[in-house]
């Protein structure tokens, strides 16, 4: 009589594939980090934003500027290693998982967006550059994507460590361009965000896939009221949390700091860093509070 009574799971999604390829043992060099982001203000410049624009304004898109600020002002964080040597990117890109459900198996799949340059582009052609990915993503219409998501399903499982180790080689020891192939280049830039919170999960730590090289992971937490303190009193705010894991062989706490005052003083000011919104509300920063109430 065995001791438990199991079944196989013969259906798995592409990243679950992924994810028994990857990680074989407890021991990495990942640190965590977690704060409470004031978001009063945030919700006051998306609703004005949104009524402002027509367009569909999120945390999601916000964290796009932020964590390019982060590359931009710390290039520390815009790293990986290579031969155990730290090599600073040229490019900032940022990479947000996507939820979709696998058309061959049925299971929920994970997969992403990659936004290039966010720093340098207006939060309009952000948010519409991700609808587009996104849409493709979930559609199952992203050639690139679809080309490796397949490749991956066809791997036999006793291979798939050694598969995921000899790419992880070829793209990022040697440094090889292997889009001939069907791999995209820097498929996962420098950090990585998901958005939980959109899920109705409140935190999270998420993980740092090592085959993608990234420094940071953000988990974008689900924004909810707190008690806070102002002015020596006591209010009910709105706060997210934030929770980070990073490689420690690339980061340390100063590095931590520094970017949690950059993240606090966006949030904090959203009307003086993110874009200027259009019309006479632009520089209001009590614009949108009715419109903010229908964010909550």
């Amino acid at each position: 009589m065995p001791h438990l009574h199991l079944k196989r799971k013969r259906k798995l999604s592409s990243f679950r594939r992924m994810a028994l390829g990857t990680w074989q043992t407890p021991r990495d060099p990942q640190a965590f980090g977690r704060i409470m982001v004031p978001m009063d203000a945030t919700r006051r410049y998306i609703a004005a934003y949104r009524e402002a624009t027509g367009k569909h304004l999120t945390i999601t898109h916000l964290m796009a500027k932020v964590a390019a600020a982060i590359l931009v002002e710390y290039p520390d964080a815009n790293a990986l290693l290579r031969f155990n040597r730290i090599y600073l990117r040229e490019e900032v890109s940022v990479f947000f998982q996507v939820a979709l459900r696998d058309p061959d198996t049925g299971q929920i799949d994970l997969s992403g967006v990659k936004i290039d340059a966010p720093h340098e582009k207006s939060l309009a052609a952000i948010i519409d550059e991700f609808e587009a990915h996104a849409k493709a993503v979930r559609d199952g219409t992203d050639p690139e994507l679809e080309a490796t998501r397949r490749a991956f399903l066809r791997v036999p499982n006793m291979l798939l460590g050694a598969t995921f180790r000899v790419l992880d080689f070829l793209m990022f020891r040697l440094n090889l361009d292997l889009r001939w192939a069907g791999l995209p280049r820097d498929p996962y830039g420098a950090i990585m965000v998901t958005n939980v919170g959109s899920l109705g999960v409140e935190e999270a730590f998420a993980p740092i896939v090592p085959q993608s090289h990234v420094s940071i992971v953000v988990a974008v937490g689900e924004i909810h009221e707190a008690p806070l303190v102002k002015d020596g009193q006591v209010v009910v705010g709105e706060v997210m949390p934030l929770s980070a894991t990073f490689d420690h062989r690339l980061l340390d706490g100063v590095h931590a700091a520094n970017m949690v005052g950059l993240v606090k003083r966006w949030f904090a000011d959203p009307f003086g860093h993110f874009d200027p919104i259009p019309g006479p509300a632009g520089g209001d920063p009590s614009a949108g509070d009715d419109a903010a109430q229908s964010l909550r």
